[in-house]
């Protein structure tokens, strides 16, 4: 997986090896930003008058980031191929898997019988998005520039984002043009976290109340709250306390380096952040191998971290602050460490938390989620795809029906990654990280007059 350094921060698991460190270091960014805000301009003219210069040979393209995986050049790619044979199993014989498909150069099936007769796998053309998934692997190995990770800073006030898609939100925001699939694969599949979350809080927040949109009545309710103080915000001098974030079950977003949630920052400037890491598989926590002493550093980017028993804190400037707990959420509610909530400045997000799935549920549907519906805030979660939030969401019903108010109906994430991934327990199975989101609470129950 990939190891890109910002600072002394790992851009871990998201992006790979070969992307150059000045392309992801915050003061690049900062020392370039004027040269990216013109690029626009730039671009067009250039365009228009026909001066563009012929594509380099290494523009990322489907044709030169093609290889079948058995023979890439990449050898976490040859590993992942000959994991996939010993792991996976045909989906026509239920065999070993020994045959690469040739339109998507991953091993797919038991022979090419097998391949040839598997009407699925043709008629709903899965092979296209597999193709997809090769060709984004490739390119993150390809050794190219990444431009796309010139990440614009602070936002003009007087400058509104649009939150309707990525494109829209690219381009108000003043990224680098995001030319092809392969780009915006890279960006999104970071950027997904911290947008998605923005996307619920921002004031032009894309999703619509019923029936024109998924956010129900009570769902109204509760984005207003959470809304009104981040507007009020906006006018007050000082601030009374930060609305916190909590991430439960964090696994890849707790990995994400901080010039990644200073995006989420920039959309929200007058609005103090603590967002709260909370779970086991934190792992910046993880890696560090002396959790039960107290001390301070400071990094080169100018954020200061304090290290304490079960929890960092990462304080990146005076608006946010990253905190990494290694608890379940349940022991640290019972410890009363979060109280009191609020619902005006407090918020829950789980990605891709398989309430559903047999090696989660115990975990889950007990404790964990009783100490979650008792805060009575807002609980946002996401799925892989629609089938995998349905079932997430079903069981919630099912264990706490009575219990629950729904806030926003299980719908497509307009910030959801655009990269294809691929199972490799089950080749033919793909997905996109936060495709699908939905969102509930503790239900309140209104004073009744006697």
């Amino acid at each position: 997986m990939l190891a890109v350094k910002t600072g002394n921060m790992t851009t871990a698991n998201m992006i790979l090896k070969s992307i150059p460190l000045q392309e992801c270091s915050i003061s690049y960014f900062k020392n370039n930003y004027q040269k990216f805000s013109n690029r626009h301009f730039v671009g067009f003219v250039k365009n228009a008058l026909g001066m563009e210069p012929p594509p380099s040979p290494n523009e990322p393209a489907f044709e030169n980031r093609f290889h079948p995986w058995d023979q890439s050049p990449s050898p976490d790619l040859r590993e992942r191929a000959a994991r996939i044979r010993a792991l996976a199993k045909c989906p026509v014989t239920g065999k070993e898997i020994n045959y690469t498909c040739p339109i998507s150069g991953i091993p797919t099936h038991h022979s090419k019988e097998a391949w040839e007769n598997d009407t699925n796998y043709h008629q709903n053309k899965i092979y296209d998005i597999l193709k997809k998934v090769n060709v984004f692997e490739h390119d993150l190995r390809s050794g190219r520039s990444f431009p796309e990770f010139e990440f614009p800073q602070s936002q003009d006030h007087d400058c509104a984002v649009s939150m309707n898609n990525w494109d829209m939100f690219f381009y108000t925001r003043q990224f680098v043009s995001m030319d092809s699939e392969f780009q915006l694969a890279t960006v999104t599949k970071m950027l997904s976290y911290p947008i998605t979350i923005a996307s619920i809080l921002h004031k032009y927040c894309p999703y619509a109340l019923e029936p024109n949109g998924p956010i129900t009545l009570e769902g109204l309710k509760s984005i207003a709250a959470l809304k009104y103080s981040l507007r009020h915000n906006e006018f007050e001098t000082t601030k009374e306390r930060p609305m916190r974030i909590f991430i439960l079950g964090a696994r890849a977003e707790s990995q994400l380096p901080e010039h990644i949630w200073k995006q989420f920052s920039y959309l929200f400037p007058f609005q103090n952040f603590e967002i709260n890491f909370i779970g086991p598989e934190c792992s910046v926590l993880m890696n560090n191998n002396n959790m039960n002493a107290e001390e301070t550093n400071t990094t080169t980017s100018g954020s200061m971290t304090e290290i304490r028993p079960n929890r960092i804190v990462k304080r990146i400037d005076e608006r946010l602050n990253l905190v990494y707990h290694t608890d379940f959420f349940h022991t640290l509610h019972n410890a009363r460490d979060f109280f009191p909530y609020d619902s005006y400045n407090d918020v829950f997000f789980t990605f891709h938390p398989g309430f559903a799935s047999p090696e989660n549920t115990k975990s889950w549907m007990g404790e964990t989620m009783k100490a979650l519906l008792d805060t009575k805030c807002a609980i946002f979660t996401t799925g892989f795809n629609k089938q995998d939030l349905l079932k997430d969401i079903d069981i919630v019903q099912e264990t706490y029906g009575k219990e629950v108010d729904m806030l926003m109906k299980p719908t497509k994430n307009v910030f959801g990654s655009t990269k294809w991934e691929l199972n490799d327990m089950d080749p033919q199975e793909v997905y996109q990280y936060n495709m699908y989101i939905a969102g509930f609470r503790g239900k309140r129950y209104h004073a009744v007059k006697v």
